[in-house]
């Protein structure tokens, strides 16, 4: 079973609107390009989008139920209640809970947090965490990231006398939760104009709207950089609201300073000495070893070192965020053993391999790090993939899927099998009887073989606009530099440029990677084709034209920054 050729997909645009927007923005033609094909065709939407500000966020209180949650908040403060932020995993949940635990003690409120153990606890807002939360003396509760699904919880809840305020961005069952109040973008009956908010950023509205009721609205910027990396890790929509707040919050981390628990992390990515940090950095580097908490320890570990500020804690600080690289790499270790066995499971069973959707599981394969698993099952095969974990009679399942599959409808005409699910169109998770695991192979593959066609399941190149490499310079680096943060709805962009030589190489980079130089007419440039080490042979064998798909991309190197080519696909 091999990946498919990847379908090279030449976007079609207005030349016409273009020009126009080139000549009103002063901007070069590709720059103009890339923001029609994004939608932003008009000079006046352009200028929002290349220099997005605070005063771009929509009012906090469109938000259903937002005054309320506000309102009960300040009375808890004022009357020394005790409030308790419940987390998620996660890292949109870990800095979604420091982010909001920092706001309440600005304010003066006696506050804790919780965030629910992976392998302890499970997934989000239960009614055991309540109780837990109830032995402790708190009187209000906040979810953060979690909680739109949890109606035993919110019973619970009202059962005890403790005012539950519900904060999440996922999707909402028909019935919502009990609770004081339940803030969520995507409920039917909230008109608030953004829907695709992170679950930091409602909890950043919950922030802002407490800020705005205290007169404190000079606090709201020192929460972005928090907001943006939860954002930009949980892979929404980078347009928006979403686009304002990582924009901002990766400007304001790059530029510092920072609190003294983010520096460390900063330090041990390696990305203190960054020019620049942008979504890739958030994305590879440090989301992984926030995440490597939850996945692999605690997630208080993450959250610990995200609430220190103390400068006189630098070493606590250091070594938390080196507790956390070592996690890292232990999640790295695990993630590649399991993957590799998943691989032979579907390759070896023609019953898994034949079908549209990819379900495996395996006995003793840690719960931490099936979701990735998952995430690499779908780019080496291009189909949605379930990945469960197997611990005697329960399965814990992670999947993700195709731009063409909606994931969380397939997992709802499966629900009589689960104990438990929840999630997005294109990223879910689950629990479930093993017993039922074959029941579940078996209606997923059929629900999406009645779904998917074999043009579906092809791989896709969506490629902005072609760029010879001679016609790269700095005026096209700045226009792209203004472009970022990159991500779904506003991606990196893809340039195609023909007829280009190798002119040194190709060499294999670490068993994976593939390096060399290339040129046409004049130009000359570095470039990587990251894990393309397979084509190694084709290169050699047509060095002297190929057709490059690229993107481009800053290197630094002793010091020296230099621009490179980040080959996608090679013709």
């Amino acid at each position: 079973m091999t990946r498919p050729t990847t379908v090279w997909q030449h976007l079609p645009c207005d030349d016409a609107r273009v020009a126009d927007l080139a000549r009103a923005l002063d901007v070069d033609p590709v720059v103009a390009r890339l923001l029609v094909l994004r939608g932003v065709d008009t000079p006046e939407i352009a200028a929002r989008f290349l220099n997005p500000s605070l005063d771009q966020l929509h009012d906090p209180f469109l938000l259903t139920d937002l005054p309320a949650g506000v309102e009960r908040l300040l009375a808890a403060i004022a009357r020394n209640e005790r409030i308790a932020v419940h987390g998620d995993y996660d890292v949109d949940g870990i800095t979604s809970t420091v982010m909001l635990r920092r706001m309440i003690e600005l304010l003066g409120g006696d506050v804790m947090h919780f965030i629910p153990e992976r392998l302890r606890d499970g997934y989000g807002l239960q009614p055991e965490g309540i109780d837990r939360l109830h032995g402790m003396g708190v009187r209000v509760a906040v979810s953060v990231d979690c909680g739109i699904r949890s109606r035993a919880a919110g019973a619970r809840a009202a059962e005890l006398g403790m005012d539950l305020v519900i904060t999440d961005h996922h999707e909402p069952e028909s019935d919502l939760p009990a609770a004081l109040a339940v803030i969520n973008p995507r409920r039917f009956d909230c008109p608030y104009p953004d829907k695709d908010l992170a679950g930091v950023g409602v909890a950043l509205k919950l922030v802002h709207g407490l800020c705005m009721k205290t007169g404190h609205l000079e606090w709201m910027p020192a929460f972005l950089k928090l907001a943006a990396i939860g954002t930009v890790a949980d892979v929404v929509p980078l347009t928006g609201e979403n686009r304002v707040i990582a924009s901002l919050g990766l400007e304001r981390l790059t530029r510092g300073p920072n609190a003294v628990g983010l520096q460390a992390l900063l330090d041990v990515s390696g990305l203190a000495r960054k020019k620049k940090i942008g979504s890739e950095e958030v994305g590879f580097m440090l989301a992984p070893r926030v995440n490597a908490a939850g996945r692999m320890n605690t997630p208080d570990l993450a959250a610990r070192l995200l609430l220190t500020s103390d400068r006189r804690l630098a070493d606590q600080a250091r070594e938390l965020a080196e507790r956390l690289d070592a996690e890292n790499l232990r999640r790295r270790e695990e993630e590649a053993g399991i993957l590799r066995d998943a691989r032979k499971r579907i390759e070896r069973d023609p019953d898994i391999a034949a079908q549209n959707a990819l379900v495996v599981w395996g006995e003793g394969w840690h719960r931490g790090v099936i979701g990735i698993v998952a995430s690499k099952l779908v780019d080496q095969f291009c189909r949605p993939a379930v990945v469960l974990a197997v611990d005697g009679e329960v399965a814990h399942g992670s999947g993700r899927s195709i731009p063409g599959f909606d994931l969380l409808q397939a997992l709802e005409r499966c629900a009589d099998l689960f104990t438990r699910f929840g999630g997005h169109r294109q990223a879910a998770g689950l629990e479930m009887p093993a017993a039922q695991l074959g029941a579940f192979r078996r209606r997923l593959a059929d629900y999406a073989n009645e779904r998917l066609q074999p043009e579906d399941l092809a791989p896709r190149l969506a490629i902005d606009a072609p760029l010879p490499l001679t016609g790269i310079d700095s005026r096209l680096l700045a226009g792209l530099d203004a472009l970022e943060p990159f991500g779904i709805g506003n991606r990196r962009p893809v340039f195609h440029a023909e007829a280009v030589e190798v002119v040194d190489g190709p060499r294999v980079i670490k068993q994976r990677h593939l390096s060399m130089t290339v040129r046409q007419g004049r130009a000359r440039f570095r470039a990587m084709a990251w894990r393309g080490a397979e084509q190694e042979e084709f290169v050699r064998a047509r060095r002297g034209s190929l057709n490059l798909a690229f993107s481009l991309a800053e290197n630094t190197w002793r010091n020296e920054t230099f621009v490179e080519l980040s080959v996608a696909d090679i013709k």
